[in-house]
């Protein structure tokens, strides 16, 4: 099924429709990524967080050593961790997920989060630094500065676009004031339970474009947040109106996103599921259909590292402290 690709600010192309990659690990990173593309996927997300750069890399090489698929026929998305916001530690973090993804250049680097932790190495137990009494080591590292570092990495010829995730619309202005590349894009969390209208609309106006994680929400949730959303695609309005289409629950909510403007990760290692994901281009909700899934929006996350439980962590960077 062909997917739209829509024109960043800097005349690249973007699929609008791509797989979020986190926790497709070891070999089954690499034979999600194998199972993705036979099912039509261009575009996907990683990031050192994630820790399967190698296998989202090792994936798409296996593809194209089959004569499937060209390297310029994917678009590849990953991410500079917290831990790594002092300017002179964005290129050697670059490099390194340049080098494990192994491939000629990358598509797209995001800034994971505009709010930077302590760097305390490079080993897997360093991502989430903590203080004495558990809470996480910050540093005051300026976003600004860490984004003009990532502007540099563009001389190298190896990233062709960059941008921002997790950044509300006061850091988004702040940043297009003191930036001399806009990004190309702010990755945040999109589903039902927050729709993100506003932000989208702010960032549109801005020609950025909103991309969106957990899509569909998350079903595990629940263990982090005791009041968490319930899940959209399992209510019987939904299920409902995907059977008039001849299409699933999670269909529909992911064909309400993307009728809102927004790039859609959805994240699965099931290729079945896979499939039905990026099968939303053959029908079109109605407006009673979503004024149905607007009702699910109560502007509630599902994740975040800088909030559990409503509970906001003091931190001058933190992208939650604003309604968007």
């Amino acid at each position: 099924m062909a997917v739209e690709k829509l024109k960043l600010n800097n005349g690249y192309e973007m699929p609008a429709f791509g797989l979020g990659t986190m926790f497709a690990r070891e070999d089954i990173g690499v034979q999600t990524i194998r199972d993705a593309i036979d099912v039509g996927y261009r575009h996907f997300d990683t990031a050192h967080l994630y820790g399967n750069e190698k296998q989202v890399g090792d994936g798409i090489r296996a593809k194209i050593a089959e004569g499937a698929i060209k390297r310029e026929d994917v678009f590849v998305v990953t991410k500079l961790w917290n831990t790594y916001h002092e300017p002179d530690k964005v290129e050697m973090a670059f490099r390194n997920s340049h080098s494990k993804l192994g491939l000629d250049y990358i598509d797209l680097y995001l800034m994971h989060f505009p709010t930077g932790f302590e760097y305390r190495g490079d080993s897997e137990e360093d991502l989430f630094p903590k203080n004495e009494d558990g809470t996480l080591s910050f540093n005051e590292v300026d976003y600004i500065d860490t984004y003009n570092a990532m502007e540099k990495l563009l001389d190298t010829g190896l990233v062709r676009s960059i941008g921002v995730s997790n950044f509300n619309s006061e850091q988004i202005d702040r940043l297009l004031a003191n930036c001399s590349v806009k990004p190309v894009t702010n990755q945040i969390e999109v589903g039902p339970s927050i729709a993100q209208k506003k932000l989208t609309k702010f960032c549109k106006d801005r020609d950025i474009v909103i991309t969106g994680y957990s899509p569909l929400g998350r079903p595990y949730a629940a263990d982090l947040f005791p009041n968490a959303p319930k899940l959209a695609f399992l209510d019987p309005r939904v299920i409902a109106i995907g059977e008039k289409y001849g299409k699933t629950g999670a269909q529909v909510v992911l064909r309400y996103l993307y009728q809102l403007g927004v790039v859609l990760i959805p994240k699965s290692s099931n290729k079945q599921r896979m499939k039905e994901n990026i099968e939303i281009f053959d029908f079109t909700l109605t407006e009673e259909e979503v004024a149905v899934l607007e009702t699910f929006d109560i502007g509630v996350k599902t994740t975040s590292p800088f909030s559990r439980e409503g509970t906001t962590i003091d931190h001058k960077y933190c992208p939650t402290k604003i309604e968007f």
